[in-house]
């Protein structure tokens, strides 16, 4: 298996990092038991590529499901509900066949009518639409609202509806009753994995089959990281390595993570950690109660950003760190046309590639940050197949709990957001409401 490396460069002297390096060795083993099925807690996600039933039982849905041969499949979730599927489909959409995926990831209304018009011109045609309704809780009131929306659009044009319904959420929600009265299939992400962390539990698996992702190939990306993850020796260990280094430009006062990815392709997997991160470690308590506001501020930048937030990078406040993410294959090679009209505009681009040319400016970058002393990382994935993308994964959920341990916070609850959804819930329930 090709393997994702990771470099942490110059940015740090090694000997700084020592001290933190000794103080992960307790969670690493943690983490280890996890991997081994042996986690009551949040920790449960890192188990999931080992579990070889779970792939099996997708892929005898899917196939169930593809009989009917839709045309699309529409992703009804929010945040870690969708994000991951998203992430993947995305970085992997050159290497797969399948229907069509649509999120509806928000109540916007033009965003939603979209996802209405696109559904009902495929049910016209008398094409299978499938919704896939994802919920961990089974009561996330955007998931609920749109569910509830294209359900009734679906019923209009199906009489046999309830084939073309699949929801997941946790066994035993509200919404896994009504599923079952209602006789759609239902898959079930299992109680101690949490929705950022779901991506390779059924809520991310199903949909990403459906359209043609080869789930073992990413199961198997995200079960070589994660015995990588878990090494005793933390140079060789990816995710506790990175965490460290982190954790270290974040106590001397670089409060603002910058993943910078090389490819738009990547975007949604920029989107996908984001959430990861901010979610995690972005808590006004620490493990014992103390008031500390943890946490870093994940932004994502790509390839375009070159020409604009490069400057406040590289000239602005010592306050972020950077991890570079690029993948080695940038497709076929497409060149510059030799054409002498042209020649003096910008020097040294003629007849080279475009993939010569992205290199030359990643290098451009790097070198310039080492040269302004501005602390970055980078990962290097092979290519953009599931199997990298599984790593890419992978190390970055298990990198986020190394981290929120470093910072003595819980990376598996989010009380903050818990208390938004509940202020929403009150005022939808007032008369006040508008």
């Amino acid at each position: 298996m090709k393997e994702v490396s990771f470099f942490f460069g110059d940015s740090i002297a090694k000997e700084g990092l020592s001290i933190i390096k000794e103080r992960l060795r307790v969670e690493i083993k943690t983490m280890e038991r996890a991997l081994a099925g042996n986690s009551p807690d949040g920790r449960a996600f890192a188990s999931l590529p080992f579990a070889a039933e779970m792939p099996d039982l997708v892929k005898k849905l899917v196939k169930e499901k593809q009989a009917l041969k839709p045309e699309y499949v529409v992703l009804i979730g929010i945040g870690g509900s969708s994000l991951g599927a998203s992430a993947v489909e995305q970085a992997v959409a050159g290497n797969r066949k399948g229907p069509k995926l649509l999120y509806a990831d928000t109540i916007d209304q033009f965003s939603v009518r979209a996802v209405m018009g696109t559904m009902e011109d495929s049910l016209k045609r008398k094409s299978a639409v499938i919704l896939n309704c994802v919920s961990k809780s089974g009561r996330t009131i955007e998931t609920v609202a749109n569910f509830q929306i294209l359900l009734q659009l679906l019923k209009k044009y199906r009489k046999d509806y309830a084939r073309c319904v699949v929801v997941t959420t946790d066994k035993g929600s509200q919404l896994w009753h009504a599923a079952l009265s209602q006789g759609f299939s239902v898959m079930e992400i299992p109680a101690n994995v949490g929705g950022r962390y779901s991506v390779l539990s059924p809520a991310g698996l199903f949909p990403l089959a459906m359209a043609g992702v080869d789930i073992c190939v990413l199961a198997d990306g995200a079960a070589a990281m994660a015995k990588r993850c878990v090494d005793r020796s933390i140079d060789a260990n990816p995710a506790a390595m990175s965490a460290a280094v982190l954790y270290h430009h974040y106590q001397n006062g670089r409060k603002i993570h910058d993943t910078f990815l090389f490819s738009p392709a990547f975007e949604e997997l920029g989107k996908w950690y984001r959430q990861l991160m901010a979610e995690s470690a972005g808590k006004d308590l620490d493990r014992n109660g103390k008031k500390i506001n943890a946490g870093m501020t994940p932004t994502v930048s790509l390839p375009q950003d070159l020409h604009s937030m490069a400057q406040l990078y590289l000239g602005g406040p010592h306050d972020k760190f950077t991890t570079f993410v690029k993948s080695q294959d940038n497709g076929p090679a497409t060149k510059v046309a030799m054409m002498k009209d042209f020649s003096g505009l910008s020097e040294n681009i003629q007849g080279k590639s475009l993939s010569e040319i992205t290199n030359a400016l990643y290098s451009g970058i790097t070198a310039a940050y080492r040269k302004g002393k501005r602390p970055f990382s980078e990962m290097v994935l092979p290519d953009r197949s599931a199997q990298s993308i599984g790593q890419f994964l992978q190390m970055k959920m298990m990198e986020t709990v190394y981290l929120c341990y470093l910072m003595s916070v819980n990376p598996f609850d989010q009380p903050a957001v818990e208390s938004y959804k509940s202020e929403a819930r009150r005022m939808l329930g007032s008369k006040k409401v508008q």
